[in-house]
């Protein structure tokens, strides 16, 4: 039964003017969590043959410092003595370490054969940050002119 008031009429209900948020809270709650689960599972990769590219050489005054790393995954650094012979991860962290200590602004350029398995490369850019390189660079060659034309 509707309400009356004293003089026997009908009584106005007032309007609610407000916004219940409550459910848009839960919804974002439930988009956050579904978020925060599916990001970590979205960093896994695929196979991929990345393209060649020229590209110009840097302006650098200063001699860089060039890590090699063959296709059996061995490093060479560029810089001392026996720069034929492989340096272990230690002795590169080292190295690298002293160098950037002297000169902290030294560009570092990585020279990875073309069949080195990735984990190899990953590991020298590892140890490359962890002695204090803020300036890595990879080198690369220019598409020989007979590949460009089969393409």
């Amino acid at each position: 039964m509707p309400s009356v008031n004293a003089q026997g009429g009908r009584k106005k209900r007032r309007l609610n003017a407000e916004i219940n948020v409550v459910p848009y809270i839960d919804v974002m709650l439930v988009l956050l969590v579904i978020f925060m689960v599916t990001a970590p599972l979205l960093t896994q990769g695929i196979d991929v043959e990345l393209p060649q590219a020229s590209s110009n050489p840097l302006a650098n005054q200063d001699q860089p410092l060039t890590l090699s790393v063959n296709a059996r995954g061995q490093f060479f650094l560029e810089f001392g003595s026996n720069q034929d012979q492989p340096i272990s991860d230690a002795d590169l962290g080292g190295r690298v370490h002293s160098v950037l200590d002297n000169k902290p602004q030294t560009m570092i350029l990585v020279k990875a054969d073309g069949r080195v398995p990735y984990d190899s490369v990953a590991r020298a850019m590892s140890i490359l940050q962890g002695a204090g390189a803020s300036k890595i660079g990879f080198v690369t060659e220019a598409p020989s002119n007979s590949k460009s034309k089969n393409n």
